[in-house]
């Protein structure tokens, strides 16, 4: 049964502008460090930056890896970061977050872990592409079934489909290890809906923003920007990359066309251990 979509009253004629943020990697303690990066402090910075360019968001997505150390401290510390902000902020699990914790403790008046977003002329679906245990990812059955009702029930909106892991490759042969391991099939299948205009993640690190020729026009494909370290793209070895944290912007346009950037904290404060050979 297709259960209950957060709505916002946007009209029909407005763009639906959205704040994603994705990968803190956050821990119980606030000092701690992933490679040389403190992670709270990025995302802290990331959060500044986002608050300093006044975006008309109407809310955030989050989109994975909240956690490195399954805390609920952890999931507490991102709630209360995000506060200032002001935005609404709904969330969906990435492989390094354990989903029940996530669920009892990523709680605040303004954050959501429902499903469905109704906003404007658009449907956004926050699915879980996780595999308890594993690293790579797989969407399941359900999520297919999820994304045929959803469409069902409003077939006159656009979608967005937003997850955490990358269904398609990104060149970095130890990444791709642990993609989504039906990503193919999976954009394949939602190509065939010409309400689904877009496909969002994170996982990866890094940006990505191309496009897949499907049946009814072209689909945007995009990766964004972890709020800690980065990882070099196209590097066949684990490797991580000097850029500093990022973000993305994305205007859902009411003709069902979408404007985004990646964007990144300025100056070069944030400098991961580069003779790290994994994590």
């Amino acid at each position: 049964m297709l259960k209950t979509a957060i709505s916002y009253s946007i009209s029909e004629t407005e763009s639906v502008r959205i704040v994603q943020v994705t990968d803190p990697h956050l821990f119980a303690d606030p000092e701690a460090q992933l490679l040389g990066v403190n992670t709270a402090q990025s995302l802290g910075a990331v959060l500044n930056t986002i608050s300093a360019v006044n975006y008309p968001a109407h809310f955030m997505l989050a989109t994975g890896d909240i956690s490195q150390d399954y805390s609920n401290e952890s999931y507490h510390s991102f709630v209360e970061a995000i506060a200032p902000v002001g935005l609404p902020c709904h969330y969906l699990p990435g492989n390094h977050d354990d989903p029940r914790i996530m669920s009892l403790h990523m709680q605040g008046p303004k954050v959501f872990g429902q499903k469905r977003i109704l906003a404007g002329n658009w449907q956004i679906l926050m699915l879980d592409s996780t595999v308890r245990g594993r690293p790579g990812g797989h969407m399941s059955a359900e999520e297919f079934e999820l994304i045929d009702s959803a469409i069902k029930a409003e077939p006159d909106r656009y979608i967005l489909l937003v997850m955490h892991h990358n269904p398609i490759l990104t060149g970095c042969n130890w990444l791709d290890q642990h993609c989504m391991d039906n990503g193919e099939d999976f954009i394949e299948s939602v190509a065939q809906y010409p309400q689904v205009k877009g496909l969002l993640w994170g996982h990866v690190h890094q940006t990505i923003d191309t496009e897949h020729a499907g049946p009814h026009g072209q689909l945007h494909l995009m990766a964004t920007p972890s709020t800690c370290i980065q990882f070099k793209p196209k590097s066949p070895y684990f490797a991580l990359d000097a850029q500093q944290p990022g973000y993305r912007l994305l205007e859902l346009k009411s003709d069902g066309s979408i404007l985004t950037n990646v964007y990144r904290v300025p100056g070069e404060t944030f400098s991961p251990d580069k003779e790290a050979g994994g994590y």
